[in-house]
């Protein structure tokens, strides 16, 4: 079993310029991008320590990697073959391909897919971006172009596409969210629900599409949910003692009812979470906390028809959980351009 393998070490010299750039940019780590990318690319060309594959040596044109950098010594890390391609695929075969959206979104990730190929493929690719980060699409669409070796950028296709469709994905969600609530004063946030190992890339995402991002980790804010008011003895008592240990740490306190409210106002709390309200609620819980400056968010069983309503209660935030734990892919697609005959 080969899931935990990661790839030959990457490091940012093997990006360009442009793409380091745009990454620090956007908020992101080069160093954890390049983590997510050679985790991905190993789960489809798992590290070869020797020039064979399952035991099969490797053909003479095989033995470099697909951008056709010369093969490495015995002993050293090299990352496997994409066999389809080297059996179908002439190895000097060089062409263009873009990758082109198949239906209406926000794209999220282009930096992130341009590094996929440069990593892969090295000086041999050159990538251009057509589109930025935020930018919506329309079916037909060009995201970014591409020519290099036909093998590599075969090979490189899936991984770019399977981030940059799901970070796409996500942004296209947010912005139905956003432009839902849009006027109302209200912003849409994004939660903890994300997947293992991507939540700066989902978070970026959720940007891109217009929303804001809640905490990034259970240490950088503390938010008091009802196991903990149940732990602690109170929605009170659980505040004061977050505050007391943590006294410069922002808190949220969550709250099931307008009562609640009056508890969480009155011992200091900084912001609300109010969870399965009702419109009704939502007002009661606004005119409790708008005069003490408290900010408010609503959260659980929110929906996309709903949110411009649940908005114009006042409350400040809608928490929602579905930007990136349930959001589909953007269906984007690779459309590799019928080389030259020779």
């Amino acid at each position: 079993m080969s899931g935990g393998r990661s790839g030959p070490p990457l490091g940012p010299d093997q990006l360009s310029a442009a793409v380091l750039a745009g990454l620090k940019s956007a908020g992101l780590e080069v160093a954890a991008v390049l983590d997510v990318i050679g985790r991905a690319l190993a789960e489809d060309l798992p590290v070869a320590t020797s020039p064979q594959v399952s035991g099969a040596p490797r053909p003479a044109d095989e033995a470099a990697p697909p951008g056709g950098e010369a093969a490495p010594q015995v002993g050293e890390p090299a990352w496997a073959v994409d066999a389809t391609s080297a059996a179908t695929v002439d190895a000097a075969l060089i062409s263009t391909g873009s990758v082109v959206s198949r239906a209406d979104g926000v794209v999220a990730g282009v930096p992130v897919a341009v590094a996929v190929f440069e990593v892969l493929l090295g000086a041999a690719v050159t990538v251009t971006p057509t589109l930025a980060d935020g930018d919506r699409v329309v079916p037909g669409t060009e995201v970014l172009r591409v020519r290099g070796p036909v093998r590599g950028l075969l090979t490189a296709e899936r991984t770019a596409l399977n981030l940059l469709c799901h970070l796409s994905g996500v942004a296209s969600v947010t912005r139905l969210w956003a432009d839902a609530v849009a006027g109302t004063g209200a912003a849409v946030r994004d939660t903890r629900k994300t997947l293992p190992g991507l939540r700066a890339l989902e978070k970026y995402a959720v940007r891109c599409g217009g929303g804001r991002n809640h905490r990034m980790s259970l240490a950088d804010a503390a938010l008091v949910k009802d196991n903990h008011v149940i732990a602690a003895g109170g929605v009170a008592a659980a505040f004061t003692a977050v505050r007391a240990r943590y006294p410069d740490l922002p808190v949220e306190v969550e709250c099931d009812t307008v009562e609640q409210v009056v508890e969480a106002v009155g011992a200091g709390a900084d912001l609300i979470l109010c969870d399965n309200m009702s419109l009704d609620e939502l007002r009661a819980s606004v005119a409790v906390a708008r005069p003490a400056g408290v900010l408010l968010e609503a959260s659980g069983g929110l929906t996309l028809d709903a949110a411009a309503a649940v908005a114009a209660t006042g409350v400040d935030f809608l928490a929602v959980g579905g930007l990136t734990h349930s959001a589909p892919a953007l269906d984007l697609g690779f459309d590799l351009a019928v080389p030259a005959p020779r």
